[in-house]
């Protein structure tokens, strides 16, 4: 009964509100689209409010709408230049454009994602996916461009001292990268001995039975996972 209630007086608690509050709602029940147009007309009469922008920029985000995410970042960053979070996002958003275009434009915004990174990094020392995407980022770049193994394992040891289900996971990412699967399963199963989530069940999973391709241990760890 109560629930239905709640479904026949919905609309009316949504009318009773902001268009911030509305957007906001909408947003955590993960209807983007929905709540775009309720935080955009909120902008409009607040164009300063930070996290209306936030809030663009994440829908955008999830919307694959890499220029309008970046722009919205863009604003926040210039507006807050220390506050880590809001380069971490920048980065972020032209890390994911630079996938969506050809290598030549991608190779000219290296230089903008390292520096959106880094600069994360250094305003806050405890950001963890800032330091997950440094990682990630100068493994996958080419020694040519920038790629550096010791960076990333820089990055990865400071992942280590935050939460060392990370930095275990950061190490087994490495390894698994260059094909190091004896000291992948080493780092992954730490892990997952400390973590035992589904995240480092899966990595492990799938360095036994794609990388390994030992469908014993594989089936050992589901079970024991499951059980």
């Amino acid at each position: 009964m109560k629930s239905f209630l709640f479904f026949l007086f919905f609309p009316l608690l949504l009318w009773s509100q902001s268009d911030f509050e509305k957007g906001e709602s909408l947003f955590r029940q993960k209807k983007y689209a929905s709540a775009q147009p309720f935080f955009q007309n909120h902008l409009k009469q607040n164009p300063a409010d930070f996290k209306t922008i936030e809030y663009l920029g994440d829908i955008a985000g999830h919307q694959k709408q890499w220029d309008e995410a970046i722009s919205y970042y863009k604003k926040l960053k210039q507006q807050f230049p220390k506050t880590a979070n809001y380069h971490y996002k920048f980065g972020g958003a032209l890390g994911m454009k630079a996938k969506s275009v050809s290598k030549f434009k991608a190779l000219g915004m290296i230089g903008d994602i390292k520096e959106a990174f880094e600069t994360a990094a250094h305003l806050d020392k405890k950001h963890i996916d800032t330091r997950w995407a440094l990682v990630m980022l100068y493994i996958e770049l080419p020694g040519i461009v920038g790629g550096s193994e010791t960076k990333a394992q820089k990055y990865a040891e400071e992942l280590m001292q935050l939460s060392k289900v990370d930095g275990y996971l950061a190490k087994g990412y490495i390894d698994v990268y260059f094909k190091r699967y004896a000291k992948a399963e080493i780092h992954l199963k730490k892990a997952h001995e400390i973590g035992h989530s589904k995240t480092t069940f899966e990595k492990l999973y799938d360095l036994y039975l794609n990388k390994l391709k030992n469908t014993e241990k594989a089936q050992k760890l589901k079970t024991d996972f499951n059980t």
